[in-house]
């Protein structure tokens, strides 16, 4: 069923982006919100501030999200049918932390052979200008991948604190965001975000990213989950969806699959970080 308005994808088009989609209430996302918080208490290694990559690849509430119908519905009406989704992140940014994330493009560092994929971005708390929302460049996509600088910052969020340096910033777009509300971004738009200044957790999963069978890895393995349709090229390494929460076979796949992204994320850098 078609989700996005035909002015959201010309935004998305035109601007690189769109927003606000409404995906959950926001009692249902803080049902989530409260899923993830228990998760954390249960398996504080699985989820700590350098382990979260991939985590709907063992938490089943993750993986709901990830195969959500409205998420996907919108996906499909900017890259049609066959879906298949190559990663996810936790974006969690403390109360009154210094985490940051710089300016830059996924499409630089991602090593995919196309620009054919989307990544949603889902708040389970606000996300506005005081908790550190994502920001965006309008209308960046439309120009080239910019040179960007590994500065390895200490707050910065990204692997290696990858920057965009001597940026204008004059066409900044604030996208903010209710629990349960999402924004769709496409892989060239220059975009960061700022530290958490409120008093509570700023929470968010990034889908990174969803994509057509067509687009492929370059760099490291071709790890994929399909999530909707059917893989019509046949080249991806299939992920499998976790059946219950931390179970041997889901973590172990999890691992593989972040020891995979590790290479692609650090490869041609002179040093590794944690995550």
């Amino acid at each position: 069923m078609r989700v996005l308005t035909k002015d959201q994808v010309e935004s998305y088009h035109k601007n690189g982006y769109c927003y606000p989609i409404d995906v959950f209430s926001e009692t249902e996302a803080d049902k989530l919100r409260q899923c993830l918080e228990q998760a954390e208490l249960e398996y504080p290694d699985a989820l700590n501030s350098t382990n979260r990559n991939n985590a709907h690849l063992a938490f089943c509430f993750l993986d709901e999200i990830a195969h959500n119908e409205i998420i996907l519905d919108a996906v499909e009406d900017l890259i049609g049918p066959n879906i298949l989704l190559s990663g996810s992140v936790l974006f969690i940014k403390d109360a009154r932390s210094s985490s940051f994330v710089s300016w830059h493009q996924d499409a630089t560092y991602m090593g995919f052979s196309s620009n054919d994929f989307v990544t949603p971005w889902i708040a389970l708390t606000d996300s506005n200008i005081e908790s550190g929302c994502m920001r965006m460049l309008l209308g960046s996509h439309l120009g080239p991948i910019l040179k960007h600088e590994d500065t390895f910052g200490e707050d910065n969020i990204l692997t290696r604190g990858q920057q965009i340096m001597a940026l204008e910033e004059e066409r900044v777009v604030n996208i903010e965001l209710r629990p349960g509300q999402m924004s769709l971004h496409h892989p060239k738009v220059i975009h960061s975000s700022m530290p958490n200044q409120s008093d509570s957790r700023r929470i968010g999963i990034a889908l990174q990213s969803y994509m057509s069978p067509h687009t492929r890895q370059t760099i490291g393995k071709n790890y994929a989950l399909i999530v909707r349709g059917r893989d019509t090229e046949g080249r991806a390494l299939l992920l499998q969806r976790p059946v219950t929460d931390m179970q041997q076979q889901s973590v172990a796949q999890r691992e593989e699959a972040n020891q995979n992204l590790s290479s692609i994320l650090y490869h041609g850098s002179s040093k590794v970080r944690s995550y």
